[in-house]
């Protein structure tokens, strides 16, 4: 199957040059008597970039050779993350290479997608929102609330975040694995 730049919205996966890559955003534009262009910021699926490209319109682009499975992670043996897969009950070993960013949200148990490319792992999608234990924050202070006070509170991943005053050791909270941010205390 193949698209073209007509087919183009945000979260669309295509080839180009040989590599997946993700389409974050996109603009057609037509200058007066040329040719109308689509201007857009693609991210490789492989490597994390983000390009800006332009292409004429009505380009062709295949479907890139991608598969996600679900998966539940287990534990880190090493340097490797090992996960089961949800629907085969294998393991599958990956490095901390291509495991990345997603390493300070995972936690025993944790459902997420690991994304193929030609049968190779090349990420991790994660849930929107993880919940964390909190291991150590630093004591409120009493009176320290004028606007939105926070502090630092290191979590059981070894995630470092600021989070309310009133957050405290032991607590579970909930973060946005997109931003890092924390979302709301877990009741």
């Amino acid at each position: 199957m193949a698209y073209t730049t007509s087919d183009f919205r945000r979260g669309l996966k295509i080839e180009w040059e040989g590599k997946p890559y993700e389409v974050i955003d996109f603009q057609h534009t037509k200058v007066a008597q040329g040719q109308a262009t689509v201007r857009t910021k693609l991210k490789d699926l492989i490597t994390g970039r983000v390009l800006e490209v332009n292409f004429r319109s009505g380009e062709r682009f295949e479907k890139p050779d991608l598969e996600e499975k679900k998966a539940q992670f287990l534990y880190k043996e090493g340097g490797r993350f090992v996960f089961m897969d949800l629907e085969e009950y294998d393991q599958i070993y990956v490095d901390k290479k291509e495991v990345g960013e997603a390493e300070k949200y995972l936690t025993e148990n944790l459902e997420v997608s690991l994304l193929f490319y030609k049968g190779k792992i090349i990420g991790i999608e994660l849930p929107k929102v993880v919940e964390l234990k909190v291991v150590s924050a630093e004591p409120g202070v009493k009176g320290d609330t004028v606007g939105s006070a926070t502090k630092s509170a290191t979590l059981e991943t070894g995630l470092v975040i600021q989070v309310p005053l009133f957050v405290n050791e032991g607590d579970i909270v909930r973060v946005d694995t997109r931003t890092g941010e924390y979302v709301e205390r877990a009741g």
